[in-house]
């Protein structure tokens, strides 16, 4: 069961999406909160698994909640779920720590299968979300280098495979849907994606997406 907070200062959103996520049997909405500060008082009472959260908001934005709640909930995984895509607020909600990104206007089957997702250990982000974010990435790869900024850190050499997954990764699949494309079980992707992020001195998928694409392992 996954467990789920849902942040928005807009009660009609709140009791939408709560009852669009109370209709899978595998979701548990354990809260509705109307901003930043009461989405940390009930993120540390359920600890939740994922916080949809809003960005504008009174009291306490999204991304200073974000901020805030991963410190208190460990545990937690937080989706921003917004109407803005501007670069300011998504590279904000990036480095606050948010594992996805998704745009209110994505379809209900996006969000239930990006909630499964974040809570499987994944980053998602919306197609458009993520071409501001590479288009930045490569940005930054592509200018000199600042009087003694530290170099790139060398990244041992992938696989011809773990090179075929990563390509999945960037493409958006998951773990599943790599292992039918390459015929190999979802287990040994798993491995493979755990070494390639080792490999790439990553976190999660979407930095070892980015670090390949700035090291010109990967090309969009």
């Amino acid at each position: 069961m996954i467990t789920i907070l849902i942040v928005d200062d807009q009660e009609i959103v709140r009791q939408g999406l709560a009852i669009i996520l109370r209709g899978q049997s595998d979701f548990q909405v354990v809260g509705l909160a109307e901003d930043g500060e009461r989405a940390l008082e009930l993120a540390r009472e359920y600890q939740p698994d994922v916080v949809l959260m809003d960005i504008k908001m009174p009291r306490l934005n999204g991304i200073q909640a974000t901020q805030r709640l991963l410190q208190v909930s460990k545990a937690t995984e937080v989706i921003i779920l917004t109407t803005f895509d501007t670069d300011e607020l998504v590279f904000a909600g990036i480095r606050a720590g948010a594992k996805g990104y998704l745009l209110k206007d994505a379809p209900s089957e996006v969000l239930i299968d990006a909630i499964r997702r974040v809570a499987a250990g994944e980053s998602i982000l919306n197609p458009t979300v993520a071409r501001k974010v590479l288009e930045e990435f490569q940005r930054v790869s592509r200018s000199p280098a600042a009087p003694g900024r530290a170099a790139e850190p060398l990244l041992e050499k992938l696989t011809e495979r773990e090179i075929e997954i990563l390509q999945g990764m960037m493409d958006g699949f998951a773990n599943k849907e790599i292992g039918a494309k390459l015929n190999l079980a979802e287990g040994t992707v798993k491995n493979h994606v755990s070494t390639i992020l080792a490999k790439l001195h990553a976190n999660d998928r979407t930095q070892a997406v980015v670090n390949a694409l700035r090291q010109g392992i990967v090309k969009l």
